[in-house]
């Protein structure tokens, strides 16, 4: 018997489930390498991520009303572009996000079990597979409590960083993994800082994704990526004030965690642990929502024979069982292989080149389907490209040579069927 994603998500969930993607690994991880690459200029780099990303969204939001259905970035190129477009932005749709969800994975084993991380972050990527395979439903309600959370422990930061008083801030070592970097700045260091806070950003694909699932796709999806989108910009941007004001961009840029130093330094050392509970709390927010949209993505691609046939398969709870748990593994594989700090670069570079896709094929869309004007996805096309080569060089060569392999694979697959 065969089964279809059924249309039961409206704007609040689809608001919880992208601030869910959004509000998790990239605000306790980023601000480190991102202030060595900016120095005192983070505030601008972040800004321009968030412009990029604002593009982004528009290109988005209008192919995604135009394309109701799962998918994504995938779908979109294919449609306006060539399969072979889709296929790109599938693939790196699929390296980016799996690499989220590795790196979201391994924050949260970095805060919950800082002596053995790899044990709990192959747990959290387990039980985060297992709650998709129960339905979007499900995974949406989870993620109203995670948000919240997560909100809540990014306003005691805010608050403790802007109103001190401070102290020399006790350098933390729940993830160890992050290497200091010479300070950089220039032009240069803060467009690397802002192709590195994009990650951050990158959450709201997770709505597009969602197109077949959504009611209402028109209303729901514009308001739905608008609304996250403007929610995240305004928390990273008081988030990083509060953390330059507490700490300093040289401290900023040596600090492994910095939301726990500024609380440390606040003389609030007591709230050093809910910290710490709100990052894993923010980090299995992520991977929950990460994981869905990597399924969802895999699903659309098998289901045009770009991936295996099995992965096509939906549930009879209306999930694709099947790709969820392709997704899970693929996680676990990837976080096994590299740390967080070195997931978040593959999946900012990965994520940048699937949005250059989408901008371009927004461009194919007529005037009549557009909201938003044209300049917008120009602007998120150049952007994209820009912040993508401007990243580090190893993290920029691992990505064109995992979307060469993932790409070559999918066309094979697709032309033997």
């Amino acid at each position: 018997m065969s089964w279809s994603l059924q249309r039961r998500l409206g704007t609040a969930d689809a608001v919880v489930l992208g601030l869910a993607a959004m509000l998790g690994t990239g605000v306790f991880a980023v601000w480190a390498p991102a202030a060595a690459a900016a120095g005192p200029w983070l505030l601008l780099a972040v800004l321009i991520a968030g412009f990029v990303a604002l593009c982004n969204a528009a290109s988005t939001a209008d192919l995604a009303v135009a394309h109701p259905e799962s998918g994504g970035g995938f779908v979109y190129g294919r449609e306006r572009l060539s399969p072979g477009a889709g296929r790109l932005a599938g693939v790196a749709f699929l390296v980016g996000k799996t690499a989220s969800a590795a790196a979201a994975a391994g924050v949260f084993g970095g805060y919950v079990l800082p002596s053995h991380p790899l044990p709990a972050a192959i747990l959290v990527i387990v039980t985060a597979t297992a709650l998709n395979t129960a339905g979007v439903r499900w995974t949406a309600r989870g993620a109203y409590a995670l948000v919240g959370g997560t909100l809540a422990v990014l306003l005691v930061v805010v608050v403790i960083g802007l109103l001190g008083p401070y102290d020399d801030p006790v350098v933390s070592a729940a993830t160890p993994d992050v290497e200091p970097i010479a300070m950089r700045g220039g032009v240069v260091g803060v467009l690397t800082a802002a192709g590195l806070v994009f990650f951050a950003f990158a959450g709201y694909a997770r709505i597009a994704t969602l197109g077949g699932e959504v009611r209402d796709p028109e209303r729901t999806l514009h308001r739905a990526i608008t609304i996250a989108l403007g929610i995240a910009l305004v928390t990273y941007l008081l988030v990083a004030v509060a953390l330059l004001v507490g700490l300093g961009s040289e401290r900023l840029a040596t600090e492994p965690t910095p939301l726990v130093a500024v609380v440390d330094a606040g003389q609030a050392s007591m709230l050093g642990v809910v910290v710490r509970v709100g990052a894993a709390t923010a980090a299995a927010s992520a991977l929950l929502a990460v994981l869905v949209g990597v399924s969802r993505t895999a699903l659309a691609m098998a289901q045009r024979r770009e991936l295996p046939s099995a992965l096509a398969s939906v549930c009879s709870r209306g999930t694709p069982r099947w790709a969820d748990l392709a997704g899970g593994a693929a996680a676990i594989v990837l976080a096994v292989l590299v740390g967080p700090v070195a997931a978040i670069a593959l999946s900012a570079c990965s994520v940048l080149v699937y949005y250059a896709v989408i901008n371009l094929a927004a461009l194919r869309l007529p005037r009549a389907q557009r909201r938003w004007p044209v300049w917008s996805s120009w602007l998120g096309l150049l952007l994209c490209l820009g912040l993508a080569v401007l990243l580090a060089l190893q993290q920029v060569l691992v990505t064109a040579a995992a979307l060469a392999v993932g790409w070559a694979i999918c066309t094979i697959l697709s032309r033997r069927r």
